[in-house]
C-alpha cells in the first residue's frame, strides 16, 4: 500500500468512525469498549488487502461487529457469577463537560432501559437487532457478519424485536416534561414522602444497580412502586440532598458525589409521566472515564 492510499483510507475511516463508534455502543454498551473496537477495527482495515474491498463502509461494519460478537460471548462467561444487576456504561454530559466532543459523544448514545433489555439477548440476536432496526443493514450484510443465511439474520432480527418491545419502555420525548418528573421524584425522595413517591413511580417501575458485582450496590433490582417507593424512603432522605443534575444517555440524570462517599451516577427512565426505570451506575471502571467530581 503506497503512503497516499494509506492516507485516502485513514481518510474515508475517519470519516466513518462516529457511524461505526454508534454501532459499537448499541452491541456493547460500553463506549471505552465501543472506543477500542472501532480502533480494532482500523487495524485491521490497516492490514488488510483494501484493493478487494468493494464496499469499506459495509466492509468496516462487518468488521466491527464480528469483534463486538466476540467481546460479548468473552463478557457473558465473565458475568455468570456477577452480583447484582450489570449495567452499561453511562454517557454522561453535564455543565462541566458540555464541548463539542461531548456533544459528539452524546449523539452516539441510547438509554439505559434499551441497553439493559438489549444484554438480555443473545450475542447474534443483538447484532441483528441493532443493525437492522437502528442502522437499516441489510440482512444478506448481516449474514455475513454472523456466517449464518439472511433468512437467519431476519428471524434473529424478529425474535430481538419481540423481546425489546416487551422490554423496554418507550420513554417519553420531551425533556422538560421527563425532568419535571424527576424534580418532582427528588422532592419525594429528599424528605422521604411515601405517597408523593408513589404518585410518581409507575406501577411496575424498577430500580437497578450496579457496583461492579461487589459492595453494598450489588443486589437483585428493586421492582414495584410501593417497593420501590419504601426504598427510597428510607434511602433517599440521605442521598437525594447530594445529587447534582446531569444527563445520562440523553435523558434526565444525577450524579453523586460527596467527599468520602462513592460516585454514582443515576439514569432515569421516564415513560407516560411517570417513573419506569431507575438505573444507579456505582462501578468505579465503567466511571472513571466520566471527569465528574
Amino acid at each position: 500500500m503506497t503512503s497516499n492510499e494509506r492516507e485516502w483510507l485513514a481518510h474515508q475511516f475517519d470519516e466513518s468512525r462516529p457511524y461505526l463508534r454508534a454501532v459499537a455502543y448499541r452491541m456493547l454498551g460500553s463506549m471505552s469498549e465501543a472506543e477500542d473496537a472501532v480502533q480494532d477495527a482500523w487495524l485491521r482495515l490497516d492490514h488488510a488487502d483494501s484493493s478487494g474491498i468493494e464496499d469499506l463502509r459495509r466492509w468496516l461494519t462487518v468488521v466491527v461487529s464480528r469483534i463486538c460478537l466476540d467481546q460479548l460471548r468473552a463478557r457473558q462467561s465473565r458475568l455468570e457469577d456477577y452480583v447484582g444487576t450489570w449495567l452499561p456504561e453511562p454517557v454522561v454530559q453535564s455543565e462541566a463537560t458540555a464541548d463539542a466532543l461531548q456533544e459528539a459523544v452524546l449523539a452516539d448514545s441510547v438509554g439505559i432501559a434499551l441497553l439493559v433489555v438489549l444484554d438480555t439477548l443473545t450475542p447474534t440476536e443483538r447484532l441483528a437487532f441493532v443493525l437492522h432496526d437502528v442502522f437499516a443493514v441489510s440482512f444478506e450484510e448481516i449474514a455475513v457478519a454472523i456466517g449464518k443465511s439472511p433468512a437467519a439474520a431476519r428471524q434473529l432480527a424478529s425474535r430481538a424485536r419481540r423481546r425489546v418491545r416487551e422490554g423496554a419502555p418507550a420513554p417519553d420525548t420531551d425533556r422538560a416534561t421527563q425532568q419535571g418528573v424527576v424534580d418532582a421524584f427528588l422532592a419525594a425522595a429528599r424528605t422521604g414522602d411515601f405517597e408523593a413517591l408513589l404518585a410518581v413511580l409507575a406501577p411496575d417501575v424498577v430500580l437497578r444497580t450496579d457496583g461492579g458485582g461487589a459492595g453494598p450496590l450489588a443486589r437483585p433490582p428493586v421492582i414495584g412502586a410501593r417497593a420501590v417507593a419504601r426504598h427510597m424512603k428510607d434511602n433517599g432522605p440521605r442521598f437525594a440532598p447530594l445529587g447534582r443534575p446531569i444527563t445520562v444517555n440523553g435523558g434526565p440524570g444525577v450524579f453523586l458525589g460527596a467527599p468520602g462517599q462513592p460516585r454514582v451516577v443515576v439514569g432515569f427512565t421516564i415513560a407516560h409521566g411517570r417513573v419506569a426505570a431507575i438505573d444507579i451506575i456505582g462501578d468505579p471502571a465503567k466511571l472513571a472515564h466520566l471527569g465528574l467530581t
